[in-house]
């Protein structure tokens, strides 16, 4: 599995890559945004973990410039910032997921796992579907009234999620268990975040809306509008 490390960290830098080495990762690493954004797009890779605080170009540009080209890459976003507006931020920006430093090496290979899985899973040939979305989870495609959406890996995972379980409530805690494999911080609305990227992308425009709330409850995929 090919990760692409930015980070301009020497030491951390170092501590990453040896440990994914040493999982079998081929690691490739740039130490700027810059270089970090050029190696992005000139080659595949499964995995990029990226540091907001760059030299030339911030983590937060170099993950929406990645994003214009590429939807599909797992991006994993490493910060020294922990307050949940920050990580917000981070995932606004269209990152995956968020780790805050200083983190266990334990942890890192955990969210690695969680976000490469989507690539290797053994659902070959499932197809799903509600109304008029259709979602190939080989080919990794999400239509709707026949047109495209271009998701990235978690919104992929969570959509994929709602889908299996389609007309039945979800929880936040489910979500995060499921989808996130982690139970995050219980303040964290990351959850309500990601819906909404998802409601934003399948949902707009729309006169069915598939995604709803049930206050208190949590969420639910279904065709019918809520009363």
């Amino acid at each position: 599995m090919k990760v692409l490390l930015i980070e301009d960290d020497p030491k951390v830098a170092a501590f990453i890559k040896r440990g994914l080495e040493e999982q079998t990762y081929d690691v490739e690493q740039a130490y700027d945004g810059t270089f970090g954004v050029k190696l992005a797009l000139q080659q595949e890779h499964d995995l990029i973990i990226l540091d907001v605080i760059l030299p030339n170009s911030n983590g937060l540009d170099v993950c929406r410039e990645i994003r214009r080209h590429n939807q599909q890459v797992p991006i994993l976003m490493l910060t020294a910032l922990g307050a949940t507006d920050d990580k917000i931020t981070g995932l606004d920006a269209g990152a995956d997921d968020y780790l805050t430093k200083p983190f266990e090496f334990k942890e890192l290979l955990a969210r690695i796992r969680a976000l490469t899985r989507r690539g290797t899973d053994n659902s070959t040939g499932e197809k799903l579907g509600l109304a008029d979305l259709e979602m190939d989870v080989a080919k990794k495609t999400v239509v709707r009234a026949g047109k495209s959406v271009n998701l990235t890996a978690r919104e992929f995972a969570l959509l994929h999620y709602l889908l299996r379980n389609k007309e039945r409530v979800i929880s936040r805690v489910d979500i995060l268990e499921q989808v996130w494999e982690t139970s995050f911080d219980t303040g964290s609305n990351v959850v309500d975040v990601y819906i909404n990227f998802l409601r934003k992308k399948i949902d707009k425009d729309q006169p069915n809306k598939l995604i709803h709330t049930l206050v208190g409850m949590g969420y639910v995929l279904k065709e019918q509008q809520d009363v």
